[in-house]
């Protein structure tokens, strides 16, 4: 099992960060905060860090807006047609998971960009779009504590972790728990490609409390 939890840096402190581009996914029925948590700490240590080591957009399925949990509405910057190669692409979780994971277009644009991207990260159910695209298999991945029984119907092979706020599932797939768990996993994903300072400069603009 691969815990994603004390691993160092990428790049030091003190060395040169590249500009990373990172997508996060929005549909219906997504949860709040796995779509805006991440999105607030990738856009702030993009904003922060030196050289400005994150831009961020959205995709959707369509260019039409994405109505999640109570309301919460996103304009995608880009559909899942036209949206450009990202280094980073996040999944959020919430109810609306259910419907993506029998979403062929949607599956098969998520297997296509895991074999681009850097990093593959998602956010509680987020695990489930993955688990469906066959991204999981024969590895640890965990997802919100309600969900665990869910990704484990996907396949045998999946080692669900259940307790863990944040897990490395391969070398290019990171699961977290549910909800506020994104934000942790963002951070730490902050900490190993932009560095330190860039994670706590991002920490302390958002008084964020967790402890590490």
């Amino acid at each position: 099992m691969w815990l994603f939890d004390h691993l160092p840096p990428t790049s030091p402190d003190n060395g040169p960060v590249s500009q990373r581009t990172v997508a996060i996914l929005a549909f219906d029925d997504m949860e709040v905060l796995d779509f805006a948590g991440p999105y607030e700490v990738f856009n702030v240590a993009g904003e922060l860090g030196e050289g400005h080591p994150f831009s961020v957009f959205s995709v959707g399925l369509t260019r039409e807006p994405a109505v999640g949990r109570g309301g919460f509405t996103v304009l995608p910057t880009y559909s899942i047609e036209d949206a450009p190669p990202p280094d980073l692409l996040l999944i959020p979780g919430g109810a609306g998971t259910r419907a993506l994971m029998t979403n062929d277009a949607l599956l098969a644009w998520v297997k296509e960009r895991a074999a681009e991207v850097e990093l593959l990260l998602s956010v509680c159910t987020g695990a489930l779009v993955l688990g469906a695209a066959g991204l999981l298999e024969r590895r640890p991945a965990t997802t919100h504590h309600d969900a665990s029984d869910e990704l484990a119907a996907i396949s045998p092979t999946i080692e669900v972790v259940r307790g863990q706020r944040f897990v490395r599932s391969s070398d290019t797939v990171l699961t977290s728990a549910g909800v506020s768990a994104g934000v942790d996993l963002a951070l730490h994903v902050v900490q190993l490609l932009a560095g330190q300072e860039t994670r706590d400069r991002t920490v302390t603009e958002m008084e964020w409390m967790w402890q590490s």
